[in-house]
This record gives C-alpha cells, sequence and structure tokens, in this order.
C-alpha cells in the first residue's frame, strides 16, 4: 500500500549539507514518457546526467566530465572574453563555451540552446522546444544516433543549457567588482534544490520515507556558513564547476594574468620555491613556469628566524633582483609584515612594482596562533583594491599549526569572498582530507609537497592546483653544501653533478663573454 508523500524543507547549513551529502536523496525523475530519441525535451532530461541517479549518473557524468577535460578553464575564459559586450547574456555564455568544446556553429548552436533551456529545466516548451532539441542533435550528431551514442550528444546539450541557465545568472548578480565567491554566497544562481528519496532514508533527525520530496533552501543555508552549497557537495559535486567560475570571470572582462592562467590549466601547477636570483633563474632555465621565494630561505641567509616580521625590507629587495629576471615570481611575504591592512596593501604595491606577478599572505602568527578571520580578510581585500594585478594567495595555517583543521573550509571562504584568487593549505597532505576540502572551494587550491604523500599527477586529479616545494629546495641545497664538504675533509666520495662555473655565471641578467674563468672546485 503506498503512503501519501511528504514534503521536507530545510534552510540551515548542516541539514542542508546532510542532504546533499545523502545518497538516498536524488534529483526528481523526469517523466516516464521519454519521448522521441533524439527528437523532444523529455528525452533530454531522461538522458542526462543531471536528472540521474545510480550507475546511469555514474555513466553520464563520466562523458560529462569527458567533455570538460578536453578545454581547460584558461580556454574558456579566454573564449568567453572574446565575446564580452553586448548581446544577450545567455546566448554569449552557450556560445562562449560551444566555442571552447570546438561544437560547429557555435552562433547558432548558441540561440538554440537559449531558446530551449527554460524547458529544460521543467518549463513548458511545447513542440517549439521539442524541434529546437532535434536540430541540435542534428547539428552535433549528424546521422543515425544509437543509444549510446544518444546519451553522449545528450549530455553536450545539457552541459550548454545548464551554462545558458546558471552561468548567466552568476554574471548578471556579480557586476563589475565583486568578487565571484561573495556572489555564489550572498545571491546563487541556484537558490533551491530539489531532491527525492529513493529509499528511505534519516537527515537532521527527520525521517524520509521513499518517494517524499526534500527541498533545500541554498539561500537561507549560506547564511549560516561562508562556505557556499552552489555547486552541490560529495557524493554530487557540480563537475564543471571550475568552468563555470572561467566563463563567468570572462565575460565579466575580468582579466586573467599570465600567472593566473597557470592555476587554470586543469592540472596541478608544480611551483618551486627560490632564495635567491640564481636559484630563481637555474628553476626557470629547466622550464618552470613560474618560481616561488621561500621566506625561510630568506630569512635564513641572513641569519633571522623565518615568520618573525623580520625580513620585509629583504623580501622586498630579493623581489626587486628577481624583478630583473624574464620569468614570473610569486613572494612569499609571511603575514604581510603588519596587521595594519593599509600598510599591507603598501607593501603589496611594492613588491608589484618590483615585479612579483603574486602574494603569500598566511595567518599564521609567530606565537603559534592564527590571525583573526575578519584581519586577514581585511588584509586582502586592502591588496586587492590596490593592487588588483596581483595574484593573492590566501593561506591558512590550520594544518601547519594543528589548531582549528575543522575551521579550514570556512577560514578559505571567507578570504576567496574578500577577494583571494587561490587558497594556501601547507600541512594537508592526505588524500581523503585534499578530496574532501576541493569541492568546498571556488578558487584553485595550492598545497605543499610532501614526499610522503601523493605525486603531482595525483595532486592534480583530486583538485589541487597549484603544488609548492615551500623550503625544500633551499634545504637540500645546504644539506648537499655541507655533505659535500664534509665528504671532502673526510676523504669520501663527491657526488658530483655541480652547474659549472659558467653555467652559474651565465645566468646573470645580461651575461656576456669576458667573465671571471675558474675551475669546478676552485671557482671563487
Amino acid at each position: 500500500m503506498s503512503h501519501a508523500t511528504t514534503t521536507h524543507e530545510f534552510s540551515r547549513y548542516t541539514e542542508v549539507r546532510a542532504a546533499l551529502a545523502d545518497p538516498a536523496l536524488v534529483p526528481p525523475a523526469p517523466a516516464p514518457d521519454a519521448g522521441p530519441p533524439g527528437a523532444s525535451v523529455a528525452w533530454l532530461r531522461a538522458t542526462v546526467a543531471r536528472f540521474a541517479s545510480g550507475e546511469p549518473h555514474r555513466r553520464r557524468r563520466a562523458l560529462v566530465e569527458a567533455e570538460l577535460a578536453r578545454p581547460a578553464p584558461a580556454d574558456l575564459h579566454r573564449a568567453a572574453s572574446a565575446a564580452a559586450g553586448g548581446g544577450d547574456l545567455r546566448t554569449r555564455v552557450v556560445c562562449a563555451l560551444a566555442t571552447a568544446l570546438d561544437m560547429p556553429k557555435p552562433e547558432l548552436i548558441a540561440g538554440e540552446v537559449a531558446q530551449m533551456a527554460d524547458a529544460y529545466f521543467g518549463g513548458d516548451g511545447g513542440p517549439d522546444a521539442d524541434r529546437t532539441v532535434a536540430r541540435l542533435v542534428a547539428m552535433l550528431a549528424p546521422g543515425p544516433v544509437d543509444e549510446a551514442g544518444g546519451e553522449a550528444v545528450a549530455n553536450r546539450i545539457g552541459l550548454l543549457a545548464q551554462a545558458c541557465a546558471a552561468t548567466a545568472a552568476l554574471v548578471e548578480a556579480a557586476g563589475d567588482s565583486v568578487p565571484t565567491a561573495r556572489v555564489l554566497r550572498d545571491s546563487p544562481p541556484v537558490r533551491v534544490m530539489r531532491r527525492t528519496a529513493a529509499r528511505a532514508t534519516r537527515v537532521a533527525g527527520r525521517d524520509i520515507a521513499e518517494g517524499d520530496e526534500v527541498v533545500l533552501d541554498l539561500v537561507a543555508a549560506q547564511q549560516g556558513s561562508p562556505a557556499p552549497l552552489t555547486f552541490g557537495a560529495p557524493p554530487r559535486v557540480c563537475p564543471g564547476r571550475a568552468h563555470a567560475l572561467a566563463l563567468a570571470e570572462g565575460l565579466l572582462g575580468r582579466p586573467m594574468t599570465p600567472f593566473a592562467r597557470l592555476h587554470h590549466q586543469g592540472k596541478a601547477l608544480l611551483l618551486p620555491n627560490a632564495w635567491d636570483y640564481a636559484s630563481a633563474a637555474a628553476l626557470a632555465a629547466e622550464g618552470f613556469e613560474a618560481v616561488g621565494t621561500t621566506s625561510l630561505g630568506v630569512a635564513a641567509g641572513l641569519g633571522l628566524p623565518d615568520g618573525a616580521a623580520a625580513t620585509k625590507e629583504a623580501t622586498v629587495d630579493l623581489a626587486r633582483r628577481l624583478g630583473r629576471g624574464p620569468f614570473l615570481f610569486s613572494v612569499d611575504a609571511e603575514g604581510g609584515f603588519s596587521d595594519d591592512p593599509a600598510e599591507v596593501a603598501v607593501f603589496a604595491r611594492r613588491l608589484y612594482e618590483a615585479g612579483a606577478a603574486g602574494i603569500n599572505l598566511e595567518d599564521g602568527r609567530a606565537d603559534g596562533t592564527l590571525a583573526p578571520v575578519a584581519l586577514h580578510a581585511a588584509k586582502i581585500a586592502a591588496v586587492k583594491e590596490a593592487v588588483p594585478g596581483l595574484f593573492v594567495n590566501a593561506r591558512t595555517d590550520t594544518y601547519w599549526l594543528g589548531r582549528d583543521q575543522e575551521r579550514t573550509a570556512g577560514r578559505l571562504a571567507v578570504y576567496e569572498q574578500a577577494g583571494a584568487d587561490g587558497v594556501f593549505v601547507p600541512g594537508l597532505s592526505d588524500r581523503a582530507g585534499i578530496a574532501a576540502l576541493t569541492p568546498a572551494l571556488v578558487t584553485p587550491l595550492n598545497v605543499l609537497y610532501s614526499p610522503a604523500g601523493p605525486g603531482i599527477a595525483e595532486l592534480g586529479a583530486l583538485g589541487v592546483r597549484r603544488v609548492s616545494l615551500g623550503s625544500l629546495l633551499y634545504r637540500e641545497a645546504l644539506t648537499g653544501a655541507v655533505s659535500t664538504a664534509v665528504a671532502i675533509r673526510d676523504g669520501g666520495p663527491v657526488r658530483g653533478g655541480a652547474l659549472p662555473y659558467a653555467d652559474v655565471q651565465a645566468l646573470a641578467p645580461g651575461y656576456g663573454s669576458g667573465g671571471r674563468g675558474g675551475d669546478d672546485v676552485h671557482d671563487g
């Protein structure tokens, strides 16, 4: 005997988060009548990943992920930037995405998708919308389409329809200068999510029977936590969130600097850390696209402690030296060497004028405590206002110091909403922790490389977009120098493999002939 279905409404953050994470709660299934294959909105809704669950959802999601793996988010930003300007916003969103996905006649496809997008989300499009679906299928999959081919083309169209609605709404809400992360919290493009119980379950102390409906109020929920839920939560996280954000930023006309672009390539950027000009130039000569600095290397080289705000001018001096080179670099600036956001902004401008492309700002303090979230956010906001083109990598030391690790996502969300371009969590190296954090982020995640943790490729697969080496290279260099000296003193073998004198000389900017010679041992 069937029971009458009940509608359950949730509006608290913890409740909505729990409902999104419950595998028993799935998107409402489309109408049983799927309509003619390849020729109706009903067929489209019944064939895409968005409205599926179980094995069909996993299979179709894999199709979507494969499609999105072809263009990097940076490519979408470039395509969207070209489409910025006048004209219907929804059409421009779809045209940019279709162009990046190498679809034929992107302008024509965009117009068709804009006509049927409302019907895709449950509106009454009537026969006109069905005919639009048929035309889109014919353009994207000319010739007969079997079941597998139908799934593939349906999910390509679904991608376009979802971008048409959600990404356009995000762009409209963002305005000129509001950080996208703040828009996602305050004016999310998806304001309500609906789920149906595929089987009986229990959420936030409430029994939900099979077939019951669940309504999730994202707007109300996000007032109770800084971390947005717009892109869902495991196990159903939107696979296109990085692409959607890149599209939005491009359509808003917000530039992506060459250094920022390195963080949006769909893989992890390995950023080695240098401590002087020679180490930076040597790394660049080996093909590294950018380098960072290590505050430990700067401080230790001067006989000063790291993290004690004692190297402000030395950090600027290093930036000026690095600025003479032909490579991109980011500066580790501890906490900005001040608790006055205005002073931090002035310092950041000095680094930018010296040639820095990025800056790391950390919330850890020398006494082992964490700076107040609001203070660190104010520093980030001040820097972005003063130097919009400087990539701000907001670091939280919750894992590094072993304090308040459960608040990591919340801290990072506040920093993103203040305008951070990326976030850094040194000390986070376990796979489960990384996989749990990345869905909550809007900006690229940076972690510190750990020899005992995942490799670069695996970190990229987990969603990490920047891997720093921190002080590792500096410490290795010290170890190598001391080990070589000890080996020579004790009559042991010398490892060898050192750069020749002439090669080190050649690292200097503008170095030409006539330099001082020397052999590999007695080279001054």
